[in-house]
């Protein structure tokens, strides 16, 4: 027990074991429910905190603390094996640059698979709506009125404002094409759908 604590806190080990007390720190109170898991950082893409620097080095796309935590465990974890096996056999120094790179290497790949976790859905733009067939909820659509309920390709639906040039026969239950958007009036341009059309 006395040979791990000497090595663990031996040069340069002890440089993880620190940053090492302070991650398991974080998770604790992380766990307990004080903060947020991207609370102190972001999505690991801005400059500002650091992303961006994680983000050259390849480890950008999860939260900062997610990536700054398997670099310190896994990099503690070389550190304390390298020096372990080499015994003494090389400079402290090549210890520190072997766990780096094997902490690098390491987290590298885990964030490349977590990318996926942390990856935001891309909420439905406007222009996804263009092009598509809507149901008219309304009574009627006029010039100045109505409504529709559109379907996305991922199977969500909306209510959005429509508007018809000229008089037509759109009524509420009927079938319409939407073709374009107005963004003073925030509505969407529709005529009868022409697959409906006899």
């Amino acid at each position: 027990m006395n040979e791990f604590i000497g090595a663990a806190f031996a040069f340069p080990t002890a440089m993880f074991s620190v940053l090492l007390v302070a991650v398991v720190g974080y998770w604790v109170v992380v766990v307990v429910g004080a903060l947020d898991v991207g609370s102190l950082d972001a999505s690991g893409e801005s400059g500002g905190d650091g992303g961006g620097m994680l983000s050259v080095a390849g480890l950008g796309g999860v939260p900062i603390t997610v990536t700054i935590s398997f670099l310190t465990a896994i990099g503690w974890f070389a550190s304390l094996a390298a020096g372990a096996l080499v015994h003494g056999a090389f400079a402290p120094a090549v210890v520190l640059i072997v766990a780096l790179g094997v902490a690098w290497l390491v987290t590298r790949l885990a964030v490349l698979a977590l990318r996926r976790l942390f990856t935001p859905a891309q909420a439905p733009s406007r222009a996804d709506f263009l092009g598509r067939s809507c149901v008219i909820r309304t009574g009627t659509v006029t010039l100045t009125f109505g409504q529709a309920e559109v379907t996305v390709e991922d199977g969500s639906s909306a209510i959005v404002q429509v508007r018809q040039a000229g008089d037509g026969g759109l009524r509420a239950g009927s079938a319409a094409y939407i073709y374009g958007y107005d963004d003073p009036g925030e509505f969407f341009w529709v005529v009868e759908d022409p697959l409906t059309l006899a």
